[in-house]
């Protein structure tokens, strides 16, 4: 007998009971996020809605319509048709003349604006296409009311203009863009744009005085190219094109760094070219 039989039975040690397992712990469902509720449906105005029907339908009568009519069109009651007519008569959209309701002057103003801004995008993308094909910024201006313009500069972050570091429009005698628009004034209007912009010299190579500059542009060939050579900015050499468009002085230029210089004339011969061959159908454009 050992002697753990002979200990008192309250001393006897009790055999471990084997542990059972902790039962698994179950994942906790994850409840799904709620459906993302679309935004509301922006709010449209109606009477506009409806004003902007009525517009449009008049428009497709270039002679005219009475309410009857642009009612029946557009689906509207009688009612509401004369009173957005009198509105849009009001404000000018409209105008009526014996029972007919035609555009008014508000609606031909947005219209013609519509034109200016295509004729705009059409330079634009014109000069972006020379601007690819000849690795050049091109640039249009005009001579309007006695002032330079530049209309529009065309360039990449690869081919960036000329800084305007002095003010175009009073420095016409430096660059190659205001000796090709003042070559093509009269005498007397080169003389009136000297007289308020006289010439000053911005770089060593500028040309120094009004009389000098008048003896260049009389020497200039009609429908030659005007370059010019580190004289409106140092580093820097310019090339433009005269256009004709009637009375109006107009050219199409391209810039080069300085030591691209050998680029500068077969650049411009190219462009050029390209004018000849598209000015039919730009002309319109570039009057803008």
């Amino acid at each position: 007998m050992t002697p753990a039989d002979t200990a008192p039975a309250h001393l006897r040690s009790v055999p471990a009971q084997p542990r059972s397992a902790a039962p698994s712990e179950s994942p906790t469902p994850t409840t799904p996020p709620p459906p993302a509720v679309p935004p509301p449906p922006a709010t449209l105005i109606g009477s506009v809605q409806r004003a902007m029907r009525l517009l449009e339908t008049v428009a497709g009568h270039v002679y005219g319509a009475p309410a009857k009519q642009l009612a029946r069109e557009t689906g509207l009651a009688l009612p509401t048709t004369y009173h957005l007519l009198r509105t849009l008569v009001h404000e000018g959209y409209l105008r009526r003349d014996k029972g007919l309701f035609f555009l008014g002057e508000a609606a031909e103003r947005l219209s013609s604006s519509g034109a200016r801004q295509k004729r705009r995008s059409t330079v634009v993308d014109t000069l972006a296409q020379w601007r690819d094909l000849l690795g050049v910024p091109v640039y249009y201006a005009a001579y309007r009311e006695g002032e330079i313009e530049v209309m529009c500069v065309s360039q990449t972050p690869g081919t960036p203009a000329v800084e305007e570091w002095a003010d175009f429009r009073e420095t016409g005698h430096a660059h190659a863009i205001g000796q090709c628009l003042l070559s093509q004034l009269d005498g007397e209007a080169r003389r009136d744009h000297l007289d308020r912009y006289p010439v000053q010299p911005l770089t060593p190579y500028t040309v120094r005085d009004n009389h000098s500059l008048l003896r260049r542009l009389e020497r200039m060939r009609r429908m030659e190219p005007v370059t010019e050579r580190q004289e409106y900015a140092l580093g820097a050499v310019c090339a433009a094109i005269p256009l004709t468009l009637g009375t109006t002085a107009a050219t199409m230029a391209i810039s080069l760094p300085a030591h691209q210089e050998d680029r500068l004339m077969p650049a411009a011969r190219q462009l050029q070219s390209e004018i000849g061959r598209r000015l039919g159908s730009l002309a319109l454009s570039i009057s803008m």
